[in-house]
């Protein structure tokens, strides 16, 4: 599905490159880069990121530290923020809030996904018309290998068009 401003498809395109992808987050997400965090999708409508167990993940009841769940979590919905900024003049983003459900032990590969692009644009596209600042909830749900769900995060994002 092609995207809305070529400025979009850009970012995208190199988001989706795993040497980019990697080159961005030691640049601008270094921790994000230490643990490993892999974007393995992005649409105008979702996300997915995985953050994989390992020594850097790891908590003292071998399983994923849970700031190294929120930060995967976070990005899930953060790079759909990013990607909907692109264009169209700046918009600041900034999470304001954040809240987390956890359900099962996080070993393994964690997938976080997080559908909520068309909302995000809407915010983001209602911030440039208007002016004003615009927030929205983004859910990433964490899911392991066996498609069970081990975390669900709502991460409040702020959006504001810079004059």
């Amino acid at each position: 599905m092609p995207l809305a401003t070529p400025a979009q498809n850009a970012f995208r395109h190199q988001v989706l490159n795993p040497l980019k992808l990697r080159l961005f987050l030691l640049r601008r997400l270094p921790l994000a880069w230490l643990a490993g965090l892999r974007l393995v999708a992005l649409t105008p409508e979702a996300a997915s990121v995985t953050i994989r167990y390992q020594y850097l993940t790891q908590n003292p009841f071998r399983s994923i530290y849970f700031a190294a769940l929120a930060m995967a979590a976070e990005l899930a919905s953060g790079i759909q923020a990013m990607l909907h900024t692109q264009g169209g003049g700046p918009v600041a983003m900034l999470v304001v809030g954040l809240q987390a459900e956890f359900t099962k032990k996080a070993v393994g590969l964690i997938t976080f996904t997080c559908p909520d692009g068309a909302a995000i644009a809407a915010a983001v596209a209602d911030s440039r018309a208007t002016g004003e600042g615009r927030t929205v909830v983004g859910t990433s749900t964490g899911r392991d290998a066996a498609g069970d769900v081990v975390a669900v995060f709502r991460v409040t994002w702020s959006f504001k068009a810079k004059r």
